[in-house]
C-alpha cells in the first residue's frame, strides 16, 4: 500500500491523504496502485487489470469464429462441411498464430516469471499446453502427417482468457474495499480563520490543512481529517469506520475521526492527525496487509498447486510414453493425450480457491468493524475455547457513573434533590466521581443551584455553600469524623453497594445526612449481549480484572460471567491466559491493547478493542474499530463461515483434478471415455468459475 505521507506538492506539505491515495487508485494502471500490488499474490499475473482480459477474451472470440468454422478437422469430428474456397485450408493457422501472439502472450511472460523465480505453476502449465499445441499445428500445416490443433489452440486461449476475465473481475471486486474506504475523505475542507465561534472560513484542499487548524463540519458532511470538537455538537455516522450502524454523539471535547459524517449538527474541529496517521488511513492499512497475508490453509493450497505441478509432468509423461507404445502409428493422438493432461492438470481453480475467500472474508470484516491484522489470527479464532475479556475499558466504559442514589427517607423525589445538592457541590471539581455526579443531574434534567466557597478535602471529598447552607459530598469517613450515624435506609443501601463493589459518597447539609450516591464503572450496555452470543456459539466466557473481587464478581453476575479472575496486576494478565491454556483451551484474549498487550500476545487470538484513533495496536490479531464488544461472536462467526468455504474450494480444486487427470490421460477410452484438450479447457474454466462462484457466496454472511 502507499504510505499516504508520500505524496506531496512542491508548494504545499505532505498531501498524505487516503483520498489521494484513491485518486491514484483510480488513475491509470490504478490496480497495481496502493492495494491491488499487495492485495492478491496469485501466481504471476497478479494486479493485472480485468479490462486487460475482457479486451483480449473479446477480440480473441472474433478471431476463434473463423478458426473453427474454416478448421478442416473440427468438420470432420463434428460431420460437418463448411464453406471452402482456394487458400481458405489457411485461415485456421493464419488466426491461430494471431491468437497465440495475442491471446497467449500474457501466459507465456507469466510462465516466464514464474521459472525465473524457479516456482512452477498454473502460468507455466498453460503456456506449456499451448505451446505444443501451437508447434505440433504450425508442423502439421507446413507438412507433418496429422490433424492440426488449431481449433483447439484458440479454443484453449478463449476459455483461459475468459476464466482469467471472471478471476480478475472477483478479485478486483474485493479490493474496492479500500477504494470505498478513500471515498469517504473529502476533497476540500472549510478552514475556520480566526475564532473558533466566528471567525470567518475558507475553503482549502484537504492535503492544505496542517495539524491544529481549525475545520467546520456542516450538517451532512464528512469529517476531512481526525481530531478535536471544540465548538458543537452533533450525531456522526462512524458506521463505515467501526461497523456500527447506530450514530454516536459527540461534543466539545471529544475526539472525531476523518471520514464519519455530521448528522445535524455543525462542529468546529481543531485538526490533530493527517494524512497516514489518521484513523482511515490506519485501517486501509490494516486491510491492504491482512489481504496481502497469508493464512495456513493458503500455504495449504500453495503446497498443492507445487505437487500438481511435478504431477502434471509425470503423469504427461507416463501419458507420452504408454501411447507411444500403444499407438506408436498415431502421434496426433498421442501429443492430444499429453496435451489434455497439461491443460486439466491446470491449477487455476486451486491457485484461486483461497485467496479469493480470504479477500471477500478481509472486505466484510472491514464493513463490519474488524480489521484483520494477522489471518492466521482470523482462521484460528474458529477454534476458541475460551473469550478472556479485560473487564475495564472493555466490558465497562472504564469510567465512573452513578449506579444509584438514595435518599435519607427513600423516596424518588427527595433522592432527585439529594443528586441535585451533590451535583451544585462537584459542579468546579474535575475528579472522576464528581463528573459523574454532574453528569447523572444533567441526564436527569435537574436544575442545578448556583454553589459558593467550593472546597476539595483532601482525599474525604467536598464541600461548598449552596442556597445559603454548608453542603458536604464525601466518603464514608466523613461520618466518623462528624460523628454521624445514616438512617437504617442508609445504611442497608451502602451495605449493598459496597458489596457490589460500588463506590459510596453521602450528601449532608450541615450535620444533616441527606442521602449517598453510589457509582461504579459503566457497564457497556452491549456486553451482556455480546457474551450471550459467545456463549450461544458454545464458546467460554470469562473475565479478567485488577478490581477487588466484589467489584468483579459484581460485573460478572450483571452480565452472566462465571469465571472471574479478579485483583490480577497487568504483569500477571499474560500468567491468566496461560492457565487457561494449560487444559488445551485455545484462548481468545479481549483488552483495550495498553496494558494488556503481554496477555494479547500470550493467548492464540489477541483481539484489540476500542481501537478509534488508534488502529495500529501491534500486540493483537484483530482489532475492533468500535468499543462494541459484539465483535468478538462476529469475528467467530466469521472465522467460521471463511474456513469452510476455504475447504469447500481446496475440495472442489483438488478433487476436479483427482478425477480429470486419468480421464485425460485415456485410461477410460476402453468405455468410450475421451476427453480433448478442448473440453479439458473447458473443464478447467468450469472448475475455476465454480470456485469464484462459491467463494462469493460468503458475502451473503450476515454477522449480526
Amino acid at each position: 500500500m502507499v504510505d499516504m505521507n508520500e505524496t506531496t506538492h512542491p508548494e504545499q506539505p505532505p498531501a498524505g491523504s487516503a483520498h489521494d491515495a484513491h485518486r491514484e487508485h483510480e488513475g491509470h494502471d490504478s490496480h497495481a496502485g496502493h492495494a491491488g500490488h499487495a492485495a492478491h499474490d496469485h501466481s504471476a499475473h497478479a494486479g493485472h487489470d480485468p479490462a486487460i482480459f475482457r479486451r483480449k477474451f473479446w477480440l480473441t472470440l472474433v478471431l476463434t469464429i473463423p478458426t473453427l468454422v474454416f478448421s478442416h478437422g473440427l468438420q470432420e469430428i463434428l460431420g460437418l462441411s463448411g464453406p471452402r474456397f482456394p487458400g481458405s485450408q489457411y485461415i485456421p493457422a493464419v488466426f491461430g498464430v494471431a491468437i497465440f501472439f495475442y491471446g497467449g502472450l500474457v501466459f507465456l511472460r507469466g510462465a516466464v516469471d514464474e521459472l525465473r523465480n524457479r516456482q512452477p505453476g498454473m502460468m507455466t502449465l498453460i503456456s506449456l499446453a499451448i505451446v505444443v499445441a501451437f508447434g505440433y499445428s504450425l508442423a502439421v500445416t507446413f507438412g507433418l502427417p496429422g490433424m492440426d490443433f488449431w481449433w483447439e489452440l484458440a479454443t484453449l486461449i478463449l476459455i483461459m482468457l475468459l476464466g482469467h476475465w471472471i478471476e480478475m473481475s472477483a478479485v478486483m471486486g474485493t479490493q474496492d474495499a479500500l477504494g470505498q474506504l478513500a471515498k469517504l475523505l473529502p476533497d476540500e475542507a472549510e478552514r475556520v480563520l480566526g475564532d473558533a465561534h466566528g471567525g470567518r472560513t475558507e475553503t482549502v484542499a484537504v492535503a492544505a490543512l496542517r495539524v491544529g487548524d481549525l475545520v467546520r463540519v456542516r450538517p451532512g458532511a464528512a469529517v476531512p481529517a481526525d481530531g478535536e470538537i471544540v465548538d458543537g455538537s452533533s450525531e456522526l455516522d462512524e458506521s463505515l469506520l467501526t461497523g456500527e450502524s447506530k450514530p454516536v454523539s459527540r461534543g466539545s471535547g471529544e475526539q472525531v475521526v476523518a471520514g464519519s459524517i455530521s448528522g445535524s449538527g455543525s462542529l468546529v474541529v481543531r485538526v490533530t492527525k493527517l494524512g497516514g496517521d489518521t484513523a482511515l488511513a490506519g485501517i486501509m492499512r490494516l486491510v491492504s496487509d491482512a489481504q496481502a497475508s497469508k493464512s495456513r490453509t493458503q500455504v495449504l493450497a500453495d503446497r498443492a498447486a507445487a505437487w500438481l505441478f511435478y504431477v502434471a509432468l509425470a503423469v504427461a509423461s507416463l501419458t507420452l510414453v504408454v501411447w507411444v507404445i500403444l499407438r506408436p502409428d498415431d502421434p496426433a493422438f498421442v501429443l492430444e493425450r499429453v496435451v489434455t493432461v497439461l491443460v486439466i492438470a491446470c491449477p487455476h481453480a486451486l491457485g484461486l480457491a483461497i485467496p479469493l475467500v480470504a479477500q471477500i472474508s478481509t472486505a466484510i470484516g472491514a464493513r463490519n468493524g474488524l480489521l484483520i491484522r494477522d489471518r492466521h489470527a482470523m482462521e484460528d479464532a474458529r477454534l476458541i475455547d475460551v473469550v478472556l475479556f479485560d473487564k475495564t475499558g472493555t466490558l465497562t466504559e472504564g469510567r465512573q457513573g452513578v449506579a444509584a442514589v438514595v435518599a435519607a427517607d427513600g423516596s424518588a423525589d427527595a433522592a432527585d434533590a439529594v443528586l441535585a445538592l451533590a451535583a451544585a457541590v462537584e459542579a468546579p471539581a474535575e475528579h472522576p466521581i464528581a463528573r459523574a455526579i454532574v453528569d447523572e443531574a444533567r441526564s436527569r434534567g435537574l436544575s442545578l443551584a448556583r454553589a459558593v466557597s467550593f472546597e476539595a478535602l483532601g482525599g474525604r471529598g467536598a464541600t461548598a455553600t449552596v442556597a445559603g447552607a454548608e453542603v458536604t459530598v464525601g466518603a464514608p469517613r466523613i461520618l466518623t469524623e462528624r460523628g454521624l450515624t445514616p438512617t437504617a435506609e442508609l445504611v442497608n443501601a451502602s451495605r449493598d453497594a459496597a458489596g457490589a463493589g460500588q463506590t459510596v459518597v453521602f450528601v449532608l447539609r450541615g450535620d444533616e445526612v441527606l442521602g449517598m450516591v453510589a457509582l461504579a464503572d459503566v457497564v457497556r450496555p452491549e456486553s451482556a449481549e455480546a457474551v450471550r452470543s459467545l456463549r450461544d456459539r458454545g464458546v467460554r466466557v470469562a473475565m479478567l480484572t485488577g478490581d477487588s473481587r466484589e467489584v468483579g464478581e459484581a460485573v460478572a453476575a450483571q452480565l452472566g460471567i462465571d469465571e472471574v479472575y479478579a485483583e490480577v496486576l497487568p504483569g500477571d494478565k499474560s500468567s491468566t491466559v496461560a492457565a487457561l491454556q494449560k487444559d488445551g483451551s485455545r484462548v481468545a484474549m479481549v483488552g483495550d491493547g495498553v496494558n494488556d498487550a503481554p496477555a494479547l500476545a500470550q493467548a492464540d487470538v489477541g483481539i484489540a478493542i476500542g481501537a478509534g484513533t488508534d488502529v495500529a495496536i501491534e500486540s493483537a490479531g484483530i482489532v475492533l474499530a468500535s468499543s462494541d464488544p459484539r465483535g468478538v461472536a462476529k469475528v467467530i462467526t466469521l472465522s467460521r463461515a471463511t474456513y469452510r468455504k476455504m475447504l469447500q474450494n481446496l475440495g472442489w480444486a483438488v478433487g476436479y483434478n483427482v478425477i480429470a487427470l486419468p480421464l485425460a490421460a485415456g485410461v477410460a477410452i476402453g468405455i468410450g471415455v475421451l476427453v480433448s484438450p478442448a473440453v479439458g479447457a473447458v473443464l478447467m474454466s468450469v472448475s475455476t468459475i465454480v470456485v469464484a462462484l462459491n467463494a462469493q457466496l460468503l458475502r451473503r454472511l450476515r454477522l449480526g
